[in-house]
This record gives structure tokens, sequence and C-alpha cells, in this order.
């Protein structure tokens, strides 16, 4: 009988360029995981410090909320009166359009953010901002804007600033990118340096976009008569919390 030859066994070599891929890969892969639970960690401790703020801004407004109540029933109780500081922020509403404005009105709504019909604007309480409403008052109304109300503005009509365009703020990271290096992180952030017109209002108030509102719900009463004389335009004190959120 014929003895059958042992077949030699042949190694199968891997060709040295799909090695060479294959390291590669597999190096690209453990990058992107150890990059992407970098960053999920980093997120979470961002949020938690967000969410901490929250709370310590809360907490200051229930405190000022308090010391104003106590302020009043002791002046109340000792038969006087309490006065509280003047704000010093003022909401400014365009309420009349381009009909036979002048030049110089004109500038200055565009200095106040007001270039369209029922654009609002935040604006510091200063001489030379003061002046610049007088000068476009019977196109305008405007007042002190309540907590409420300017966190609804901002939650509901808040549209950033970035290169010239309107961008809407629909997460922290925006606000973060653009307004991190004065230590404003966080839309609630945005909210307490607006309230408080704080260090960085300037910068706060230029990062957001006019608000664009809608026309009352039940109009207005007379845009052509000021509002002392049962009109629209001019100073309606704290009575314009009562307007915007008609107009939000």
């Amino acid at each position: 009988m014929s003895q059958k030859k042992p077949q030699m066994q042949v190694e199968q070599k891997v060709p040295e360029n799909i090695v060479k891929k294959s390291a590669r890969d597999t190096k690209l892969r453990e990058a992107v995981a150890k990059r992407r639970t970098e960053r999920l960690a980093a997120n979470k401790t961002r949020r938690a410090q967000w969410e901490k703020n929250a709370q310590a801004y809360d907490n200051e407004y229930k405190a000022a909320d308090k010391s104003l109540v106590d302020s009043l029933r002791k002046a109340k109780s000792e038969g006087g009166f309490y006065v509280p500081a003047e704000s010093k922020l003022i909401l400014v509403v365009r309420i009349r359009g381009i009909n036979t404005l002048n030049p110089q009105v004109r500038q200055t709504l565009r200095l106040l953010k007001l270039r369209q019909l029922h654009n609002a604007a935040f604006v510091r309480v200063n001489k030379a901002t003061i002046e610049m409403i007088r000068k476009v008052e019977p196109y305008v109304t405007y007042g002190y804007p309540s907590r409420a109300v300017i966190k609804n503005l901002i939650y509901k009509r808040g549209y950033a600033k970035i290169n010239g365009q309107r961008i809407p703020l629909t997460n922290n990271n925006i606000i973060e990118q653009q307004l991190g290096k004065v230590g404003i992180h966080s839309i609630e952030d945005l909210v307490h340096e607006i309230v408080t017109v704080g260090a960085h209002f300037k910068e706060a108030n230029r990062f957001l976009w006019a608000f664009k509102l809608r026309g009352p719900r039940g109009g207005f009463i007379a845009k052509r008569r000021s509002f002392i004389n049962q009109g629209d335009w001019g100073n309606r004190e704290d009575l314009i919390n009562d307007l915007v959120k008609r107009m939000i």
C-alpha cells in the first residue's frame, strides 16, 4: 500500500498594511471613547455647577423679597413709610413704526436696539440713557421690569447675537462660549446678571438680540397719547409688566 505524504501546514500571514490599519483603528476607537468619557464627566460637573448657581440665585431672590416685606411691615408698624430703592434697569418697548420718523429719532432708536415695531430691550438707568429715552419717548413705552418678566423674556423670546446672526438660546453651551470669560456660563447666570445689573451687564445685554414681541392681546389704547393721559407712550413704571405679559 502506498502511504500518503503528510501535508505541510502553511502559515497564513496577515498583510502588513492590514495589521497597521487594524492597530490604527483600535487606537482611534480608544481615543474617541476616552474623549467621550471625559466630555460626559465634564458635562456632568458643569450641570451640577449650573444647578448649584441656580439654587443660590433662588435663595438670593427669596432673601431680597423677604427683606422688602420686613422693611414694609416695620415702617407700617412705626407709622412711617418705606420707599424702595430706585430700579437700575428699564425695559423699553417700541410701539410706533417708521412713518414721519425724524432721522435723529431713528438713530436713537437704533442705539437702543429698537429697529422694528414691538421690539423690546433692556437699558441700564443713567443720565445718558434717560436723555436718549426722552428723545424717542413718543415712540416707545417703558418701565421697570419685574424679575419674572425678565426671566420670561429671556427664556421664551431670548436670542443671541453671534457674528451678526440671530441664534436661539437652545442650550447653555452657546452662552458659555460667548460669555464664559466674564463668568456667565448658563441661562440662569445671564438672567441674574440682567436682574441685578451686575458688573458685566454691558456684555450680557450686548449678547442678547432685541426681543421681538407680538402686538398686545386686546391691543393698545391710544398710541398718540401719553400713558398719563390715558394713552400708551411714556413711562409706565411697574405697569410695564402687565403690557409685556400680553405681548410675550
